[in-house]
């Protein structure tokens, strides 16, 4: 071996269910999202950030460090988001090179009437999925300390 210290059991189940987790609500959102809003994910994570920003402004370097995403990508994202009316630019007042997203009332609005379902789903299906967990985890603790012993 090369001196890589690889995961134990216990660890690999912790990570493997950090990764159900976070996909199962990752697509629920996603689904949620393009059902009841006609987004993406992306595109809401990007409303979610403005409409928290001071003056639901935010520069547009910012959001990129924000969101972990290339400049590039955000502003293909905002492209999108100001085609739709949600979102337009602004030249930055501080630094005439920056460039500020700032959301505009429709883009409030969706996110706004959005909002009440997105809490229901992401609660309703993580309790789902962790009730589910913690059933078959304490199903496997009963098995491991059931005793061997056949009563006559």
């Amino acid at each position: 071996m090369d001196g890589t210290r690889w995961l134990d059991d216990e660890e690999m189940r912790i990570w493997r269910a950090f990764v159900e987790v976070r996909g199962r609500v990752t697509a629920e959102l996603e689904r949620s999202l393009k059902q009841n809003a006609g987004m993406t994910l992306d595109d809401y994570e990007v409303l979610v950030l403005l409409s928290e920003a001071p003056e639901h402004r935010m520069r547009m370097t910012a959001m990129s460090e924000s969101l972990v995403h290339s400049q590039s990508r955000l502003t293909q994202r905002i492209d999108r988001l100001v085609e739709r009316g949600w979102v337009r630019r602004e030249q930055c007042p501080e630094d005439r090179r920056g460039t500020l997203a700032v959301i505009t009332l429709e883009g409030l609005a969706v996110i706004e009437a959005f909002a009440p379902g997105r809490r229901a789903g992401v609660v309703d299906r993580s309790d789902r999925t962790l009730r589910a967990r913690r059933i078959r985890r304490r199903a496997g603790t009963c098995r491991r300390e059931r005793p061997t012993a056949q009563l006559t």
